[in-house]
C-alpha cells in the first residue's frame, strides 16, 4: 500500500512511462527473458489496461510497476519520478503507488472503515476518519462501514478494497484481474462501477485482464501483449 500523506499533501495522479522495459528471471542455464523491448505512455488521470493470455507477462509488468520486480534494461517513471532502471530501485512503500488484489485480501477481523483507513494509520485520527467516510461515500458504502468483510457481498468487498487502495491518494493505482472471481452479470456490472469511481476520483489506473471486453470497457487505452512484447497501444472511443 502507499505512504499515507496528511491531507493538505496527497499526490496528484501522475502519468506513467514506461521506456525499453526488460524483465528477467534468473535460471541455472541464466537469465530467462520475461518482458523485452516493452514502451508506453499513460497521460495522468487515464485509465489502461494490458490485455493478453497467461504467461504473455502482463502482470509480471505490473509488479515490476509496482517495485516488486527488479528490472534488467529499461526505466520505469511514476510522474517526474525514476521509480526503476538498472541502476535505480525506489522500494514499493515508497513509489505512491496503490494495489487492488486479484482477492482482494480485506481483513477479516476489522470493518469496512478499518480496512479503507488501514494505511492511513500515520494521520490524525479527525483526518483519518474523514478520509475514511469520503472513501466509502465515493464507492456508494457508506452506510457500510461498520459490517466486517464476511457480511458484505463480492462486490460490496471488491468496493472496500479499491477504496482502501484509493484512501491514500496515490499518484497511481494498479488492479490485477479485480473482476476474475466474479459472475459474468457481476463482472460486468462492476467494471462499469468502477471504472466509474476511478474517474470520479482522476485517478491514473493500470489493469490487467484477459478479458477484451472488460478491457474495452474499463479503459481509455488499451495495449495487447503477446510473448512479453507490447504489440499495441491505443486509445478507446468513450
Amino acid at each position: 500500500m502507499s505512504t499515507p500523506l496528511p491531507p493538505d499533501a496527497r499526490t496528484a495522479p501522475a502519468d506513467l512511462r514506461i521506456a525499453r522495459l526488460r524483465l528477467a528471471y534468473d535460471t541455472p542455464r541464466g537469465p530467462h527473458t520475461v518482458v523485452d523491448g516493452f514502451d508506453l505512455a499513460l497521460p495522468a488521470g487515464r485509465i489502461g489496461c494490458l490485455l493478453g493470455p497467461s504467461g504473455c507477462g502482463k502482470s509480471t509488468v505490473l509488479r515490476a510497476i509496482a517495485g516488486f520486480e527488479p528490472v534488467r534494461e529499461g526505466e520505469i517513471h511514476v510522474g517526474e519520478r525514476l521509480v526503476s532502471s538498472p541502476t535505480v530501485h525506489v522500494p514499493p512503500e515508497a513509489r505512491q503507488v496503490g494495489l487492488m488484489f486479484q482477492e482482494y485480501a480485506l481483513f477479516p477481523h476489522l470493518d469496512a472503515a478499518a480496512n479503507v483507513g488501514f494505511g492511513l494509520r500515520r494521520l490524525p485520527r479527525a483526518a483519518r476518519q474523514q478520509r475514511v467516510r469520503e472513501m466509502l461515500a465515493l464507492v456508494g458504502l457508506g452506510d457500510m462501514a461498520g459490517r466486517y468483510p464476511h457480511e458484505l457481498s463480492g462486490g460490496q468487498q471488491q468496493r472496500i478494497a479499491l477504496a482502501r487502495a484509493l484512501a491514500p491518494a496515490p499518484a497511481l493505482i494498479l488492479l490485477d484481474e479485480p473482476f476474475s472471481n466474479l459472475d459474468g452479470a457481476t463482472r460486468e456490472r462492476l467494471t462499469a462501477e468502477v471504472r466509474d469511481i476511478l474517474r470520479a476520483a482522476g485517478q491514473t489506473a493500470v489493469l490487467v485482464t484477459h478479458n477484451a471486453a472488460e478491457a474495452r470497457a474499463m479503459a481509455d487505452f488499451v495495449g495487447v501483449m503477446h510473448g512479453g512484447r507490447l504489440k499495441d497501444w491505443t486509445a478507446t472511443q468513450d
